[in-house]
Formats: C-alpha cells, sequence, structure tokens
C-alpha cells in the first residue's frame, strides 16, 4: 500500500522535459486491470505487468504510482464506458486505498443525472469523454468540475462537433486521446497535439495520451507546450 503522504516525483529535468506529468493509467474490466492495446476494447484482456502481483485494480495502481509518484491517477471504467454500469466498487477501493491520489475517472458519464450522481460520490473527477457525448452541453455545465477528453480514432475526431470547435468551453484540463495509438509504442501525436495547443485558451493544461515511447518523447511534449502525458504501458514495460 502507498505512503500516505507521496511527493510528485512525476517531473523530469536533466532530459529538457521539466514540467510534463506524468499520470499513471489503470483500464478496468469486470474488476480486473486490463492491457489496453490500440482503442480495440475487444481485445483487452487482463494484464500481466512486473510492476504488481496480480490484475487487481489496488495492486496495478500501487504498482504504477510507485514506478512514477504523482498526485492523478486516471481510471477508464470500461463496463461504464461500454453501458454496462459503472464498476462502483473498484472506484471506491482506489479511493479508499490511495486518500492523497486525485482519480479522474471516465465512466462514460453522458447526462447531467449521471455526472451529479458521480460528484456526488466523492471519488474524483469525472472525465468527460467526447465520444460518450451527444452535445456540447455536460461540458459546458461541467467546466469547472470534470476533466474533458478529446477522443479520436485514427484521424478522425470522435464526438459533437461543438465540443472540438469551441475551445472556450473547454476546462482546465483537457486530454488529447489518441486511441490507435494507445499501448502501441508508436510516439505521441505530436502534429494533433501542437495544432489542438494552438487552439487552446492560455489557461487549458492539456494531456497527451497514447504512444508514448521513453523520455526522449517526455523532450518533444515539453517543447509544443503539452503539460502531461497519460501512461500506462511505458511503465509497465520498463521504458520510462
Amino acid at each position: 500500500m502507498p505512503a500516505p503522504d507521496r511527493q510528485d516525483k512525476s517531473r523530469a529535468s536533466a532530459d529538457g522535459s521539466a514540467g510534463v506529468e506524468i499520470v499513471p493509467v489503470i483500464d478496468l474490466r469486470h474488476g480486473s486491470v486490463v492491457r489496453a492495446k490500440a482503442g480495440d476494447r475487444a481485445l483487452y484482456r487482463p494484464i500481466v505487468t512486473p510492476l504488481s502481483p496480480t490484475a487487481d485494480p489496488v495492486d496495478v495502481a500501487n504498482g504504477l504510482l510507485n514506478a512514477a509518484p504523482s498526485r492523478q491517477l486516471y481510471v477508464a471504467d470500461l463496463d461504464g464506458i461500454e453501458g454496462r454500469g459503472r464498476d462502483t466498487a473498484s472506484l471506491r477501493r482506489l479511493a479508499a486505498a490511495f486518500p492523497t491520489v486525485r482519480l479522474w475517472i471516465d465512466a462514460g458519464i453522458a447526462t447531467r443525472s449521471q455526472a451529479e450522481a458521480f460528484l456526488d460520490e466523492g471519488l474524483g473527477l469525472p472525465v468527460l469523454g467526447s465520444e460518450s457525448q451527444s452535445d456540447d452541453r455536460l461540458v459546458r455545465d461541467l467546466a469547472d468540475h470534470a476533466v474533458l477528453s478529446l477522443d479520436f480514432r485514427g484521424d478522425d475526431y470522435v464526438g459533437p462537433d461543438a465540443i472540438l470547435a469551441t475551445p472556450s468551453i473547454w476546462p482546465e484540463r483537457v486530454i488529447v486521446m489518441t486511441l490507435g495509438r494507445v499501448g502501441m509504442g508508436s510516439g505521441p501525436d505530436l502534429e494533433r497535439l501542437s495544432a489542438l495547443r494552438e487552439q487552446a485558451p492560455a489557461r487549458c493544461r492539456l494531456y497527451a495520451a497514447g504512444g508514448l515511447r521513453d523520455r526522449r518523447d517526455l523532450a518533444a511534449l515539453a517543447s509544443i507546450g503539452i503539460s502531461g502525458i497519460l501512461v500506462a504501458s511505458a511503465l509497465h514495460d520498463g521504458r520510462l
């Protein structure tokens, strides 16, 4: 179990990547952590990793946070995203096990009532995935209380055009999720990230997701003004 007060050691400096925050990631399905590959959720299988003796979410989260101490942990609740109902039991266990870590939870929240029920539980920050939205209303309404994930499959943005086209409604934290690069080690999508950084208001902190290879990629992200990156495979594989 992690120490009760973690210091944030997730910022590198010697390699020129100062200020790029590493946010560890777990993907949950049926109460276990699965290994994400290229956004093809049908092929995700329970994870096998040197960082944890099991695929239990608390065990895997502990291993990730020991490898990359952070004040944030991103959790993709695939049961919620895919419409089977949120894995509330696992989310509560994670929140209890890591009280000093803020959970960023994508559970397919798409309506105001779902968002309010989630916020009432106090488990962490809801992540509003653009792929789960029908319009831009929830992003506008929860701008001060949520993380936005702009979801891309290949070259295509997935979600209401109004969200992508209106940077003024984006919250402080915005994830650029390149699903096809998740778990592939092909490098971050620097061209898209750079373009979105130029469009985003200065108050927004952009987080890359998908493709990180090693610390050289952190330096490249820092050079285009990206604040952080969501990471799983590079930590499990020992590349970071």
